[in-house]
């Protein structure tokens, strides 16, 4: 009797495994959960940390977050995001770094160099991702090696300038001209690289670069009152506390009909001249794509090497050309990416 009593109660527990088997165990919500052809994207919360306020950077969020929406993680619906700006100003960076890992977020996104910077000391002893964008010197900055893989959990995109492209644009619209005066910001690693890069090769061009370098934001309109004294035209790069006072370098550039070129399409919408320059909501919309794949577990951000978008385009502005009794050669109107007939307040 014993017996029989202990092989039905033996035959109920497999019968008991088998409707479990069979239906499935619950699975955890941060797990990725396939349902046939498709995949339900884990929950994730990410925090995303941006220098400076202003229109290139403001796109790489933008695009930044269609890129992850294309790849399933939807804010709203399986992703929360916690987004704050440091103006400009390191020291903000660095607590909004330290606030993001208080929150345990499960990935820092970093747009621009010095964010890029704070994020990574922040996180570099955890196992938080750090992905960046709108970095131009990812080695310069330490966060890659040079051969382009990460120095830690940490990579991205890059928007190095494209220099030569610039400078032999300026040669086709100023044949006279001389000197090109810059401004950069000298605690960001992105403008010292890119101001070496321009020295180096303006000589090719016949130009000879004329740099001032600012500590803040203040110290922008003595700066450019001496600056352009000095030049023939001003060349923004992509310097995020310059950019964020990009208006006052223009007022003051159109008052002596010196003409300013922008590094990218934003800053040639409120008033420069004319760039060669990048697409920034395509370089967040890549960057986002990474995140994606991090956040899937597909790979970590220390097996992934930087990337960087090598293709750009000539945007100018019309009104503004119009202005300086400046005409655009045909050949760069012909092959534009988009000419702007007003500018933009």
């Amino acid at each position: 009797m014993y017996m029989k009593k202990m092989m039905k109660s033996i035959f109920m527990l497999l019968v008991i495994v088998s409707v479990l088997t069979g239906c499935g165990a619950k699975v955890d919500n941060n797990d990725n959960v396939s349902t046939g052809s498709s995949t339900t994207r884990r929950n994730a919360t990410i925090g995303i940390g941006q220098f400076a306020e202003h229109g290139s950077l403001d796109n790489c969020r933008e695009g930044f977050l269609a890129g992850l929406a294309e790849e399933g993680y939807v804010e709203g619906e399986n992703l929360t995001i916690f987004t704050e700006n440091a103006m400009a100003d390191g020291s903000n960076a660095n607590q909004i770094a330290s606030n993001f890992m208080a929150k345990k977020v499960d990935l820092i996104a970093a747009i621009a160099t010095p964010m890029a910077q704070s994020a990574y000391g922040a996180a570099r002893d955890s196992d938080i991702p750090v992905i960046y964008t709108a970095v131009t010197d990812p080695v310069e900055a330490q966060l890659a090696n040079s051969d382009r893989t990460p120095s830690g959990n940490v990579t991205g995109t890059s928007d190095k300038l494209p220099v030569e492209l610039q400078l032999e644009m300026i040669r086709n619209i100023l044949p006279d001209a001389k000197n090109i005066g810059i401004m950069y910001s000298t605690s960001e690693a992105n403008s010292i690289s890119a101001i070496e890069e321009y020295k180096k090769m303006a000589p090719d061009y016949g130009f000879t670069i004329i740099e001032s370098g600012i500590s803040t934001i203040a110290d922008v309109p003595l700066a450019a009152d001496n600056l352009l004294g000095k030049v023939d035209c001003i060349n923004n790069l992509t310097d995020n506390t310059v950019v964020s006072a990009l208006p006052v370098i223009l007022n003051k550039a159109a008052s002596k009909n010196i003409p300013v070129f922008g590094s990218e399409v934003e800053q040639v919408k409120i008033g420069c001249l004319a760039s060669m320059g990048l697409d920034y909501y395509d370089l967040g919309r890549q960057t986002g794509k990474m995140a994606a794949m991090v956040l899937d577990g597909e790979k970590k951000a220390s097996d992934i090497n930087f990337e960087v978008i090598e293709e750009a385009a000539f945007y100018g502005n019309q009104a503004v050309a119009n202005n300086l009794g400046i005409g655009f050669p045909e050949e760069l109107i012909d092959n534009a990416k988009e000419v702007f007939d007003e500018i933009v307040e």
